[in-house]
């Protein structure tokens, strides 16, 4: 099968099976794992190196998922690389799965690490990165962040040192969905839609801004990315939509956690994505 063709139908597969799973067994941040699919699904199944037959292998790439409450996302990939048993995410947010609401660290699921608090996601990563330099490691580091969490202190602190070390062996995602929680960024702290843009390269990056519903651009852009050895961390920026897939959810504030009713899954789903 054509490479572009596999990754588009792979991440229409993952984006089916988050929502029939979570509508299913009523679990909420639909829309928080909708809008990163097309990200993970470039990672696991184009750009990083991974085996999932040994999770614990020393030389794997590292993902960490900062934006740990739109999980719904990793747990379908890691299931569908034979990392989570089928059960646990068939079953999961009910009490015989293990699986959390957000994924905490285990990694013989593929997990590499519990971001549930906001804001701790990028830090981590960046001290991955920055051992993995140290030791001689040929391992790179990946990060998903929420754009929303990028009003988190504690990521600047983390971009200041990853920028200070020249640690270019690290790889930032930001899911730009423009929504945070109830409401939108623009409404919150960001006062120009350009603002994230414009902090970025003034604290030392050169962000790439790539359509985050593209697959294939994705890859594409991540890979060329990360081969640019420039002494700082390389960051994409996925300009995405939150809820990506169901007509009812996209782009609307009220379905951070809310499940959709009947009605509202009968507008059925959008953009040719899910069938």
């Amino acid at each position: 099968m054509n490479r572009e063709v596999f990754l588009r139908e792979k991440a229409d597969y993952i984006r089916n099976d988050v929502v029939s799973v979570s509508v299913t067994n009523g679990a909420g941040h639909i829309a928080s794992s909708l809008s990163c699919v097309d990200i993970l699904v470039a990672l696991y199944y184009d750009v990083m190196r991974y085996d999932e037959k040994n999770p614990y292998w020393e030389n794997r790439d590292r993902l960490i998922f900062s934006k740990s409450h739109g999980c719904y996302s990793l747990y379908a990939i890691l299931t569908d690389k034979g990392l989570i048993p089928r059960k646990e995410w068939k079953c999961f947010y009910k009490q015989n799965s293990a699986l959390l609401g957000c994924a905490e660290r285990r990694v013989e699921y593929g997990i590499e690490a519990g971001c549930g608090s906001l804001g701790h996601g990028l830090p981590v990563a960046a001290g991955m990165a920055f051992g993995a330099s140290l030791q001689r490691q040929s391992y790179h580091t990946y990060c998903i962040i929420g754009d929303g969490e990028m009003q988190e202190g504690t990521t600047w602190e983390a971009i200041q040192f990853a920028v200070k070390h020249e640690i270019d062996n690290l790889t930032i995602v930001i899911d730009n969905n423009r929504l945070q929680a109830m409401d939108f960024i623009v409404n919150v702290l960001d006062r120009h839609n350009n603002d994230l843009f414009n902090r970025l390269i003034g604290f030392g990056l050169k962000p790439k801004v790539c359509p985050g519903h593209d697959v294939v651009k994705l890859v594409n852009c991540i890979r060329k990315e990360k081969h640019k050895k420039k002494g700082r961390p390389n960051v994409i920026i996925a300009e995405t939509v939150k809820g990506f897939g169901l007509k009812c959810m996209e782009n609307i504030p009220k379905f951070h956690f809310r499940l959709p009713n009947e009605e509202e899954m009968k507008l059925g789903r959008s953009n040719g994505q899910l069938s």
